[in-house]
């Protein structure tokens, strides 16, 4: 599909963010990105399929060339605002300092690039005080500031940080 993310590691290509990161952790266990909890990994499970599957892709600059120019805008917010009306729900039962309690999970991993892209498409963020103030604790994390969409090397130069 000529889509990113693609890993090369340990002699395999792996495409698709949740598969590489089920991977690193099923690989490279710490830090872990899986609860033990069955019931917490589920609903880590469940952030991460909404975001990844159903909010995501629905913004993606290949779908948005499939809608007129001048729609673009409208399309992408609706898409993430629908999401987020439903994640922001979620995770009102299920946050501590995160998505899923007080580790950093695979939720998470998949949060603060969506809230990067709520942003580039201008959503008012407002009515979405967890998931506002989830990202805001994980901005101040080290990892999460140098993997940035914003600090990555094809980052559109209007969007870099």
């Amino acid at each position: 599909m000529k889509q990113v993310p693609a890993l090369k590691i340990d002699g395999i290509t792996i495409h698709q963010s949740l598969a590489i990161i089920e991977y690193l952790e099923e690989t490279r266990p710490t830090p872990r990105l899986l609860p033990q909890d069955p019931k917490k990994r589920a609903s880590v499970r469940m952030i991460s399929d909404l975001i990844a599957g159903g909010i995501q892709p629905l913004q993606n600059l290949s779908v948005l060339k499939q809608v007129e120019e001048k729609f673009q805008l409208t399309w992408a917010q609706n898409a993430i605002i629908s999401g987020f009306n439903a994640l922001e729900q979620i995770l009102q039962s299920t946050a501590g300092t995160y998505c899923v309690g007080d580790e950093v999970t695979m939720a998470d991993l998949c949060l603060v690039p969506q809230v990067a892209n709520a942003e580039r498409f201008k959503v008012d963020c407002t009515p979405y005080p967890t998931i506002s103030s989830i990202n805001k604790r994980l901005l101040v994390l080290e990892a999460f500031q140098v993997t940035h969409p914003c600090r990555q090397p094809d980052t559109p130069t209007e969007l870099r940080a």
